[in-house]
């Protein structure tokens, strides 16, 4: 089967180029030529070349003229520029409306040859690396969210349908959620992924610094005020205004917002003009808003406006099979981040994590997997859920209930627990200790030379030196 051959559009009104570059390429180019610039142009729609050789002076439209309406095209080929005048004016020119190369007449035909491979080979790496932006973007959006389960996969379906378009976008959950994430994947998603994404966190900031944070002031508006300053609706401009906590916007500020939804335009604080905005708005709330309406602190008509489409995110506990996923994520996050050596959980600590009811959700288990990395030990695990949970943490191996000298056999380590896992784990971290003690000493308390002896890192080695406070015996 034959390669099919990349077509060229000669737009000049010399016969005799066209007819030379066919004599000479034809076997690896199919020419197609124009005899001036309106034909030409009318020539790109319907030849669809990959690439155009375009004569500088020509009877009529220019080449430079005929240039400038190509670039007005969603998508135009790659163009060559042709003349038998050198004069730098035309290079220039050439070059800033994008042409690709310029080459002088009279050519030498295996010299377009090389001119035309160059600029359809560096427009073939464009193109790859665009597609594979592409690719990496649309991972990217996903990144995450972590996880396969049915709700899961649902969130990201619906992400998908709406990201691309201008509609408001409530999303609403537990707190730990990740309601910022999947407003991050609807901005990167959508067309104005090139533009800014801002945030506001509506429950962060005074309520009489909220007005002017959002809209902005005028000089002199208030004490304090010396000059004009943007509002976060103007740095957001053709972009994503993301409102975290919209449910503790005070009451008089929701009318404004409710006027750039409706008209996108606004009046800075201390100003008369209307500035005009082309914003998406994107808000987050884990409050009940039906709630708020019916006391009065939250407008019906903004919650309708707001509620074009309602994104519900599932809690932990609703997303069956997704904490292992989130553990493998979340410890290779942290063993880079502090250049740790955790590698993974025991089945045990998976099922006491599975059985959690997780109140504060994915932030939550997190933050918990972040001090075992750290730490490097996975049994803290069972004083940090007793802990979330209101209990009274019971001391276990690596809380610093430890024995005072290395070496030592002292039992008081190991506690009265009935708890199999925990009394194995205590009694673990008892000989942990004593071995490490003892390869201390061994070495002199060389510790690169313990922790090689030890065959674990040397950060690892440090931490369990200070865990373990065993800089007390040297």
């Amino acid at each position: 089967m034959s390669k099919t051959k990349t077509k060229v559009l000669i737009i000049d009104d010399d016969p005799k180029v066209g007819w030379i570059l066919s004599e000479g390429l034809s076997k690896k180019f199919e020419f197609v030529t124009a005899r001036d610039g309106i034909e030409g142009l009318q020539m790109v729609t319907t030849e669809s070349p990959e690439l155009i050789l375009l004569d500088i002076k020509m009877h009529g439209m220019t080449g430079i003229e005929v240039l400038e309406k190509l670039n007005k095209l969603e998508e135009r080929p790659e163009v060559i520029m042709v003349s038998g005048h050198g004069d730098t004016k035309y290079v220039v020119d050439s070059i800033r409306l994008g042409a690709a190369e310029f080459v002088n007449k009279p050519f030498d035909v295996q010299e377009v040859e090389i001119h035309i491979n160059g600029v359809l080979e560096r427009s073939r790496l464009r193109k790859e690396v665009t597609q594979l932006r592409g690719e990496l973007e649309s991972k990217s959006a996903h990144s995450g969210f972590i996880g396969d389960s049915g709700a899961m996969t649902k969130v990201k379906e619906i992400i998908e349908q709406v990201a691309d378009s201008e509609l408001t976008v409530l999303i609403r959950g537990e707190s730990g959620t990740g309601k910022e994430i999947v407003a991050r994947s609807l901005h990167q998603q959508s067309s104005r992924k090139s533009k800014q994404f801002v945030k506001v966190n509506c429950a962060a900031i005074p309520r009489d610094l909220l007005e002017a944070e959002l809209f902005g002031y005028e000089k002199g508006a208030f004490t304090g005020a010396h000059k004009t300053k943007q509002g976060r609706f103007e740095i957001a401009d053709k972009g994503t205004m993301f409102l975290d906590e919209i449910g503790d916007m005070p009451l008089e500020l929701q009318s404004k917002l409710l006027q750039v939804l409706e008209q996108q335009e606004f009046v800075r604080v201390g100003g008369i003009q209307n500035i005009k905005v082309d914003v998406r708005i994107i808000c987050a709330t884990n409050r009940n808003l039906e709630e708020a309406i019916s006391e009065k602190v939250f407008r019906d008509d903004l919650f309708y406006r707001l509620n074009e489409i309602t994104l519900l995110l599932p809690s932990l506990r609703e997303r069956e099979g997704d904490i292992p996923l989130l553990l493998n994520h979340f410890v290779e996050k942290y063993n880079e981040q502090y250049e740790r050596e955790f590698s993974s959980f025991s089945p045990e600590v998976i099922d006491q994590l599975n059985r959690f009811s997780w109140p504060g959700n994915v932030r939550q288990l997190e933050n918990m997997i972040k001090q075992v990395v750290v730490r490097g030990d996975e049994t803290i695990i069972a004083d940090l859920i007793r802990s979330a949970s209101g209990g009274s943490p019971q001391r276990t191996a690596g809380s610093g209930e430890i024995s005072r000298v290395a070496g030592s056999t002292d039992t008081g380590l190991v506690s009265d627990t009935y708890s199999l896992k925990e009394r194995i784990g205590q009694i673990v971290a008892r000989e942990e200790k004593a071995l490490i003690g003892e390869v201390l000493q061994k070495t002199n308390w060389n510790r690169r030379r313990a922790a090689e002896l030890l065959e674990i890192s040397y950060r690892s080695l440090l931490y369990k030196i200070k865990d373990y406070k065993l800089n007390s015996i040297e």
